[in-house]
C-alpha cells in the first residue's frame, strides 16, 4: 500500500543502526469509535550520529520527543514513517498519537455485537500492523521487551501476552465514550515481556467471556490456562475440549522439544471477523470465532480446530520463541507449525489418523501452489512487506511441511529432534535464518544437508512420479521402475525417500490388504526397484505408500482399474486418501476427463470414511462440475450429480457426519425445480432424513439455496436475519442477499464491495461468496471490464487484506470456456498494460490467470472423450 511498504534492504540497514532494548505502550481505548490514544516510550541503542526511522500508522500524531527534544511533528512524520536523526548511543523516545480502529481484521480491530450492542476489540499484527497501534521498529529481527498499560472500559476484560499486575484500577470520572455499556473506565497494567518481536504482541479487550485452568509445565512452573469468546457466544464454548487438545499439546511439545512452555501463560481468545485461522501472538493465541460450534459441524471441522489448536500451540516455540530475522524466511515458522502440529494430532489425540488429513488438505493445497506461474522455492525470496502479504500460501505451509516430513523419513525422528532440541537451546529469544537450523541437523544426524536444502528448499516445482512395470505370463514383476518428470519451467531431478506398496484383495474379508512394502531412495530420471523383481504382481501398486515423498502420483491402468472397482475396500484411509488424490491430480492436469472424475467420486462417496476426506472430495467435485466438466456437458452432469448427492444424503446413516455433508453438499448444488423443491421441503419441515436437525446455520444453508435458485429473496432473508439476528446471521444473511440471481442484486453487491469501503473484512468476504454463487454465469458477464479496470485502484485504495479479498474473489474464473467473454485474453491485456502494477497485484492476477488457462486444459479432454 502507498507509502507503508518497507523493503528488506532498508530493514537491514536499520538493524545495522538500532539495538532495541524495551517499550512501554500505553493505550486509552475509552476516547470514541473512531480512534484511540496511543503512547509509545522506545528504548534503543543506536550508532551515535546515525538517523534512521520508527514505524507508525496514524492519523494524527500529536507529539514525538526524542531524548527529552521535542520533534517538530510535521517535519518528521509521513506516511508509515517517522524519522529520528542524531541518534545517540542510548535513546528514549516517545510518541503519543491518536490511532484508528479498522474493520478489516489489521491493526486494532473493531466490532459491535449485534446481539448486545456491546463492543470487542482485538489486535492483529502480522505481517507489519502493529505500527497501526504504537511506534515501533516494525521488523521480526528487532526484538524488545513490551510492556503494555491499558485503560478501557470497566466492566470489560483485558487480556495481553504477559498477565496483569494487580487488579484494574478505576479511573476516577472516567466515562466510556467507545460504545457499550458505560460503567466507568479502569487501567489494566501487564507484566514486560521477554524479548519478542512486534507481531506476536497483542491486545484483546472487551466484555469477553472466559474460562480457566491451569497446568503444570515440565520445569515445575504453573501455567495459567484461559479461554475467552463474547459473552454471546458463551453458550456455545466447549473450553473444556479446547483444554484437552491444549494439554495434550503441552506435553507432547515439551517432550520432543526438550524446552519448558517459554511464556508465563496460556490465553485462547476466540474473537469476530477474523480474516486466518488463528494467529501466534506469544501467550495470547486468537482464533477464527467460527471454531465455537453453536450448531452441529463435521468432524473435519473439529479435527480442523484441533490441529489448529496445535499448530499455534507449536509456533510458541517456532516462531516466537525463536523467530525468523526477515520473511524469507517465513517457512521456519509455519512448516514446522504445520509438521509438528500433524504429528501431535496423530500421536496424542483421538485423531490418531492426522496424516491422512494431512495428505487431502495440506498436500492438495501444495501441490496446486506449486504449479501456479508464482511457485517459489520454500525459502521465498521477500523482496519487502507487500511480497510478504501474498506469500502465506500453500508452499509456506503444507509443502514445508511435507518436505520436513519427508526429511524426517530420511535422518530419523530422533536424530531430527535431536536437532531441533540443539536450536532452541542455542538460538532461544533470538532470530535465526536457514543455515542455522541446517547445522544443528548436520550435526545430529551426521548427514550433509547442504544439497538437500538446495534441491528442496531453495527450488521450486513438485515432480511426478510413475510405476514401470513388467510381468511374465505367470503374472510376475520381472522389472520395476519408478519414473520421475519434471515440469519445463523447473526441471529439478530431486531425491525422494519413499515407500512402494502393494494391495490385494483378502479372500476372506474382501478387504483391499497390503502384501508387499518396499522402502528406498528414489533419485533421478528411472530408478530401479530390484525388491519388487520375482513378486507377484499386486492388483493395485502405490508408488508413494505412506505418504512420505512430496510429489505428484500417477497409478499404472491395472492399478487405476483396481483402485476404481475397489476404491471403498482399504482397510487404511491414507492409501486410499492417495489414490484419490492421484486421480484428482490427472484430472486436473487434463490427462482423465472430468467426467470420469465425477463419476468416480459419486460412485464412491459413500465408502468415504474420513470426514476431511470427504470434505476435500466434495469441494472438488464441485470444482469439477463448475471448472473442469465441458460447457456442452456440464448442465446434464451437474443436475445428475446434484440428484445423486440428495439420494446419497438419503441413504446415509441417519444423523452421521456423511449425512450431514452430503445434505450441506446438495444445498449448494440444488438448481432444478424437483432440487428446490427438495431444498424447501426440509426447510419447511415437510420432509425429513432420520437423524438431521436443521439447526441455525444449516437453515441458513438451505434458505440461501433456495435463494440462489430464485425460490426466496428478500422477505425470506429478512426474517431468517430477524431469527438470527448475530454476528454470524449478519454474515449469512450479506451472501444470501448477493445470491440473489438478479442484475440488481449483482449490482448492489458489486458496489458494497468495490464502490464502497465501508463494509466490515467479514461483511465484504460474505459478500463476495453470496456474489459468485450463481446457476445463470450471465449474470456475472457485466462485471468482467469493471474488474479490470478497477483492480489497481482498489490495490492502490484498500490495506492488503481488504484488497486481495476483492482481486482473487471476484476474478471472474467462472466464466472459463464461457463462448460470450475470454477471460484468458482479457487477464493477458490487462497484465501486458499494466507492467508496473504492483509486484503483488500481477502475482495474484498471474495466480488466477493459471486456474482458467487449467480449466480450459481440462474442459478440453472432457470435450474429447
Amino acid at each position: 500500500m502507498p507509502g507503508e511498504n518497507l523493503t528488506r534492504a532498508e530493514a537491514r540497514e536499520r538493524a545495522s543502526v538500532v539495538r532495541t532494548e524495551s517499550y512501554e505502550v500505553a493505550l486509552d481505548l475509552t476516547t470514541g469509535p473512531t480512534t484511540f490514544t496511543s503512547r509509545t516510550t522506545a528504548r534503543f541503542g543506536a550508532t551515535p550520529g546515525a538517523s534512521t526511522f520508527i514505524d507508525l500508522i496514524a492519523p494524527a500524531v500529536r507529539e514525538v520527543t526524542l531524548n527529552g527534544r521535542a520533534l517538530d511533528v510535521a517535519a518528521v512524520f509521513a506516511d508509515s514513517r517517522i524519522a529520528l536523526a542524531d541518534l545517540a548511543a542510548d535513546n528514549e523516545l516517545v510518541v503519543v498519537a491518536d490511532a484508528a480502529y479498522t474493520n478489516s481484521g489489521e491493526g486494532l480491530h473493531r466490532f459491535v455485537d449485534p446481539v448486545d450492542d456491546e463492543v470487542y476489540l482485538y489486535s492483529q499484527f502480522e505481517v507489519a500492523d502493529s505500527r497501526r497501534v504504537f511506534a515501533v521498529f516494525e521488523q521480526p529481527d528487532l526484538k524488545a521487551t513490551f510492556a503494555f498499560t491499558v485503560t478501557a472500559p470497566a466492566h470489560w476484560t483485558v487480556v495481553s501476552n504477559y498477565p496483569q499486575v494487580g487488579s484494574p484500577v478505576q479511573v476516577e470520572g472516567g466515562s466510556n465514550k467507545n460504545g457499550g455499556a458505560d460503567e466507568g473506565t479502569a487501567t489494566w497494567t501487564f507484566e514486560a515481556t521477554p524479548r519478542i518481536a512486534s507481531y506476536i504482541t497483542a491486545i484483546i479487550a472487551g466484555p469477553y467471556h472466559g474460562e480457566h485452568q491451569e497446568l503444570t509445565s515440565s520445569d515445575g512452573r504453573t501455567v495459567p490456562l484461559g479461554v475467552y469468546c463474547r459473552g454471546s457466544l458463551a453458550e456455545h464454548l466447549d473450553a473444556d475440549n479446547i483444554l484437552d487438545v491444549t494439554r495434550r499439546g503441552f506435553e507432547f511439545y515439551e517432550r520432543t522439544f526438550g524446552v519448558p512452555y517459554p511464556f508465563a501463560k496460556y490465553d485462547q481468545l476466540f474473537v469476530p471477523e477474523f480474516n486466518a485461522g488463528a494467529m501466534e501472538n506469544a501467550g495470547a493465541v486468537t482464533f477464527l470465532e467460527s471454531y465455537v460450534f453453536r450448531s452441529k459441524v463435521p468432524e473435519a471441522t473439529i479435527e480442523r480446530r484441533a490441529v489448529t489448536i496445535l499448530h499455534e500451540l507449536a509456533h510458541m516455540w517456532f516462531g516466537d520463541l525463536v523467530t525468523m530475522r526477515w520473511w524469507d524466511d517465513l517457512w521456519l515458522n509455519e512448516s514446522f507449525a504445520e509438521y509438528a502440529s500433524t504429528l501431535a494430532a496423530a500421536d496424542a489425540t483421538r485423531w490418531t489418523s492426522a496424516w491422512t488429513t494431512f495428505s487431502s488438505l495440506e498436500k492438495n493445497w501444495a501441490y496446486r501452489q506449486d504449479q501456479l506461474p508464482s511457485t517459489h522455492p520454500i525459502v521465498a525470496d521477500m523482496r519487502d512487506l507487500e511480497d510478504v502479504e501474498v506469500n502465506f500460501d500453500g508452499i509456506t505451509y503444507a509443502k514445508g511441511a511435507s518436505v520436513l516430513k519427508q526429511l524426517v523419513a530420511w535422518v530419523g525422528q530422533d536424530k531430527f529432534f535431536e536437532g531441533v532440541r540443539a536450536y532452541f537451546a542455542k538460538h532461544a529469544w533470538g532470530n535465526t535464518e536457514l543455515r542455522d537450523l541446517l547445522a544443528e541437523l548436520e550435526t545430529t544426524s551426521g548427514r550433509d544437508l547442504a544439497a538437500w536444502s538446495g534441491l528442496w528448499l531453495e527450488k521450486a516445482g513438485v515432480t511426478l512420479l510413475r510405476p514401470e512395470i513388467a510381468v511374465d505370463d505367470a503374472g510376475v514383476i520381472t522389472s520395476f521402475a519408478v519414473l520421475q518428470e519434471v515440469p519445463d519451467e523447473y526441471p529439478v531431478q530431486r531425491p525422494h525417500r519413499l515407500a512402494v506398496g502393494g494391495y490385494d484383495l483378502d479372500p476372506a474379508t474382501g478387504r483391499l490388504v497390503r502384501t508387499v512394502h518396499v522402502e528406498l531412495d528414489v533419485d533421478g530420471p528411472r530408478t530401479e526397484v530390484p525388491a519388487l523383481v520375482g513378486v507377484p504382481r499386486p492388483a493395485l501398486i502405490l508408488v508413494n505408500d505412506d505418504d512420505l515423498a512430496y510429489a505428484k502420483i500417477r497409478l499404472d491402468p491395472q492399478s487405476l482399474a483396481a483402485a476404481i472397482e475397489h476404491l471403498g475396500k482399504f482397510d487404511d484411509s491414507l492409501p486410499r486418501t492417495l489414490v484419490w488424490t492421484a486421480a484428482w491430480d490427472a484430472t486436473r492436469d487434463g490427462e482423465t476427463p472430468a467426467r470420469e472424475f465425477v463419476h468416480l467420486v459419486l460412485g464412491n462417496l459413500a465408502q468415504e470414511t474420513d470426514s476431511s476426506v470427504l470434505l476435500v472430495l466434495l469441494r472438488q467435485l464441485s470444482t469439477t462440475l463448475d471448472l473442469f466438466v465441458a460447457p456442452e456437458h456440464r448442465p446434464s452432469v451437474a443436475a445428475d450429480a446434484a440428484d445423486a448427492l440428495l439420494e446419497l444424503a438419503r441413504a446415509a446413516a441417519a444423523g452421521s457426519d456423511t449425512q450431514l455433508q452430503l445434505v450441506k453438499s446438495f444445498a449448494g448444488r440444488a438448481a432444478t425445480t424437483a432440487q428446490l423443491d427438495a431444498i424447501r421441503d426440509l426447510l419447511d419441515g415437510r420432509a425429513t432424513l432420520e437423524g438431521l436437525s436443521i439447526d441455525t446455520d444449516l437453515r441458513w444453508e438451505l434458505l440461501t439455496s433456495l435463494v440462489a435458485g430464485g425460490r426466496a429473496g428478500g422477505p425470506d432473508i429478512a426474517a431468517q436475519l430477524a431469527a438470527d439476528a448475530t454476528a454470524t446471521g449478519q454474515r449469512a444473511a450479506a451472501a444470501a442477499r448477493a445470491a440473489v440471481p438478479t442484475a440488481e442484486a449483482k449490482q448492489t453487491a458489486w458496489s458494497a464491495v468495490v464502490d464502497g469501503d465501508g463494509l466490515p473484512n467479514a461483511i465484504q468476504a460474505a459478500t463476495i461468496s453470496g456474489f459468485g454463487r450463481v446457476h445463470d454465469v450471465g449474470l456475472l458477464l457485466p462485471f468482467v471490464a469493471p474488474y479490470f479496470d478497477g483492480i489497481e485502484q482498489v490495490w492502490e485504495s484498500r490495506t492488503s487484506e481488504m484488497a486481495q479479498n476483492i482481486v482473487v474473489g471476484l476474478y471472474p474464473t467462472e466464466l472459463a470456456g464461457d463462448s460470450r467473454v475470454d477471460v484468458l485474453a482479457l487477464t493477458d491485456e490487462w497484465l501486458d498494460g499494466h507492467p508496473d502494477a504492483s509486484p503483488a497485484l500481477r502475482r495474484l492476477v498471474v495466480e488466477a490467470r493459471d486456474g482458467v488457462r487449467r480449466a480450459l486444459l481440462a474442459q478440453e479432454a472432457d470435450r474429447r472423450a
